[in-house]
């Protein structure tokens, strides 16, 4: 009876019931979008044994973990947090409910009768893009197809909340550890807890600054006002890093290159582009095609948002240049 009402209060304290008649606002059913209990979890996580850790971090904890159905989910298990953190929280299963996008890591469920939320997703099978760029043993086997074939699914994910849902919904937080590769290399945007929705009526939010250091808009980062084309920013940091196989930050880079989107531009308008490369794909790829896409990289990059491209626009582009990539014409090219 104790036990019942403690996960009572804390169902109360997490956003229950709110979160309950959004769903059902939404009409969405509990088939597609499951309140999991804490019994249920605690099952499929062993009891949240150590060895089902896929991943720890600022936020907290991801384990990899098995329903009765036999279905593969990662439940995220927050750190205990304050009442602006269960905000956080409800915010990114609200605005989940709300996306359905093959390049968005979808939202299963949650749980809300534990002291922290947790949340259930599915179980994207092949690490992080972040994994793959920065692991030697893997990165020369990244063929630049499937750089280009991920840049261009990472892309239509923010060009899809930007532009196609109800209200334009900002990620805040895009970076190459948030974008999840399953066996076919197919790219899924996750972490949407510091994401925001902006009104139709707005064109900016002033907000408390939030995001990653070497992929945060420096202009949101100065003024604290976060537009679409914060999104866009971050975005040219992973198209750098795609390009460079280089980290956001790193302290081998000289001390004025720490920064990678400082370092790529430098290189983009000094005609050093070929330095930064990595070799495997400067010896696999048309020059000419690796520099539309450095280009497109260094126009997200721009200080200021408004000299940036739409994620809309970026999107496009990089959907053309796969088309060159794959049709006849564009290896004839190549070959010349």
């Amino acid at each position: 009876m104790k036990l019942m009402k403690l996960q009572e209060k804390y169902f109360q304290q997490n956003g229950g019931l709110m979160l309950q008649e959004h769903i059902l606002n939404q009409g969405r059913s509990m088939e597609t979008m499951k309140i999991f209990s804490n019994d249920e979890l605690k099952k499929a996580t062993n009891n949240y044994d150590e060895s089902r850790v896929l991943g720890k971090g600022g936020y907290g904890t991801v384990y990899k973990s098995v329903l009765p159905d036999n279905k593969e989910v990662a439940i995220k298990k927050s750190k205990i947090c304050d009442k602006s953190q269960i905000k956080q929280f409800i915010n990114e299963v609200i605005l989940l409910t709300q996306i359905n996008h093959r390049n968005v890591v979808k939202l299963l469920g949650c749980c809300l009768e534990t002291e922290v939320p947790l949340l259930v997703y599915e179980f994207i099978t092949n690490g992080t893009l972040s994994d793959h760029i920065h692991d030697i043993s893997r990165a020369s086997s990244f063929s630049w197809e499937k750089h280009l074939k991920i840049a261009t699914e990472t892309a239509r994910a923010p060009a899809y909340l930007h532009f196609e849902t109800s209200m334009p919904i900002i990620h805040r937080d895009v970076k190459s550890t948030n974008i999840l590769l399953d066996d076919n290399h197919t790219a899924k945007v996750a972490d949407f807890g510091a994401s925001r929705l902006i009104a139709l009526d707005q064109t900016e939010i002033t907000t408390l600054v939030q995001g990653t250091r070497g992929y945060l808009d420096p202009e949101y980062f100065q003024t604290g006002k976060l537009l679409e084309k914060s999104d866009v920013y971050s975005f040219g940091v992973v198209l750098a890093e795609l390009l460079t196989g280089e980290k956001a930050i790193s302290s081998y880079r000289p001390e004025s290159y720490k920064n990678l989107a400082m370092f790529f531009v430098s290189a983009v308008k000094e005609d050093r582009l070929l330095h930064i490369l990595e070799d495997h794909i400067v010896n696999e790829v048309n020059i000419e095609a690796l520099k539309e896409v450095a280009n497109l990289a260094e126009g997200c990059l721009r200080l200021r948002g408004e000299d940036r491209p739409t994620m809309m626009e970026v999107a496009m582009k990089l959907e053309g240049l796969r088309i060159m990539e794959k049709h006849p014409w564009g290896k004839d090219n190549q070959t010349t």
